[in-house]
């Protein structure tokens, strides 16, 4: 069996999919390794360490060719357009990476003639056996990290207080919204670097682990564990329930120098949490660092991929963070990919078993067939 490593084409994507140290690991088990030249330069992985690790270099037409099982960081609808360049060299294979799955309506009719198998990163379910393979969370760690240090370069205030020849320098205060996996790293980075943190979820189960960390759990009195699904994650709420939310936190705003929202639901526009009013009745000079830019973002002033100035508060429409940290975001990746693939191959062959919950559950495509129950669910749901 061959399992080959495209380089990525979605624009300024710089991590790859497989590191050389995890090459090594699937030699060991009598599989061949076929990576495009130079798919792993731009992480700090160049063509000579994949060599010594074992793997065939290739041009991209040798990686298709060969290849039974394709390792990608974005797939399918994750990187449409490339996709659709290059659709036929997919025909027969096995994809594994972020596909989006929840887009996959937009290019299920160029999925029929292809025959392709295809499992989701994203749907890995959180569950402790598949924590090891969750790759959500790994880039998560990175994006909430890479988040205060972005917003700490922007920010005309250092994060510390700081005893200083000309007196107290006060500490900056960072709120955080959303207590998810890049919530956290957000709030443990900025407290380590000095600031006074504060942090707000729906989720009231997470108030352990925010105060846990040295932050102070904001309660808005809206609070409740019907906002959290099976998988542990936000659900979506009503309008009227956002209503509320935005008028308690817009004091909190107020006071605020750094904010960092997280708040995203799968599969669905980002809910708008910080609206023009709230932005205007912030200090000058203060930063938002919108992790849901991708999703539309929870300000409603964010454009994707830009930062702005309204106001005088710098926005910044963050996306794609963990690419911005190639190295470690590639390393933490390829290791899900490895514990995620001791569970599909057996033996050298490609064996997937619908009775382990994990591989069920990130099956998406199965021969050209959408089988995925999720997210044939949320299709018929007209999403």
């Amino acid at each position: 069996m061959f399992i080959g490593v495209p380089k990525e084409t979605y624009p300024n994507e710089k991590r790859v999919a497989l590191v050389p140290p995890d090459v090594k690991k699937l030699k060991e088990k009598g599989i061949e390794v076929i990576v495009e030249s130079k798919a792993g330069e731009k992480a700090g992985f160049p063509d000579s360490e994949y060599e010594t690790a074992g793997a065939q270099i290739g041009k991209r037409e040798e990686v298709f060719e060969k290849s039974q099982i394709l390792l990608k960081v974005k797939g399918l609808v994750a990187d449409k357009e490339n996709f659709l360049k290059e659709v036929d060299n997919y025909k027969d294979k096995t994809v594994i990476g972020f596909l989006e799955p929840y887009g996959l309506k937009d290019i299920e009719k160029d999925l029929k003639k292809l025959n392709l198998t295809a499992f989701s990163m994203e749907l890995i379910p959180r569950i402790t056996k598949a924590q090891s393979m969750d790759a959500l969370s790994s880039m998560a760690t990175v994006t909430g990290y890479k988040a205060v240090l972005i917003g700490a370069n922007l920010l005309p205030k250092m994060f510390p207080m700081l005893m200083t020849a000309a007196g107290t320098v006060l500490p900056a205060k960072v709120f955080v919204i959303g207590a998810g996996v890049a919530g956290l790293q957000a709030i443990a980075t900025a407290r380590r670097l000095g600031a006074v943190v504060s942090a707000y979820d729906i989720r009231p189960a997470v108030k352990e682990q925010v105060t846990s960390l040295g932050a102070k759990f904001v309660e808005l009195g809206l609070e409740s564990s019907a906002t959290e699904d099976r998988g542990g994650y936000a659900k979506m709420m009503g309008e009227e329930f956002y209503r509320k939310q935005r008028e308690v936190m817009g004091e909190v705003l107020k006071d605020s120098d750094l904010v960092i929202s997280t708040a995203v639901v799968p599969g669905r526009k980002a809910p708008v949490l910080i609206t023009d009013e709230m932005v205007k009745n912030m200090k000058r000079g203060s930063v938002i660092v919108d992790l849901a830019a991708e999703r539309g973002g929870n300000c409603e002033l964010t454009i994707p991929g830009k930062t702005i100035e309204r106001h005088g508060v710098k926005i910044v429409g963050a996306v794609n963070l963990p690419s911005e940290i190639p190295y470690h975001a590639s390393q933490m990746y390829s290791r899900n990919l490895i514990n995620f693939l001791s569970l599909i191959i057996k033996e050298g062959r490609l064996s997937i078993n619908k009775e382990d919950e994990v591989v069920r559950e990130t099956l998406l495509l199965e021969k050209g067939e959408l089988v995925n129950e999720k997210i044939k669910n949320f299709l018929l749901e007209g999403n």
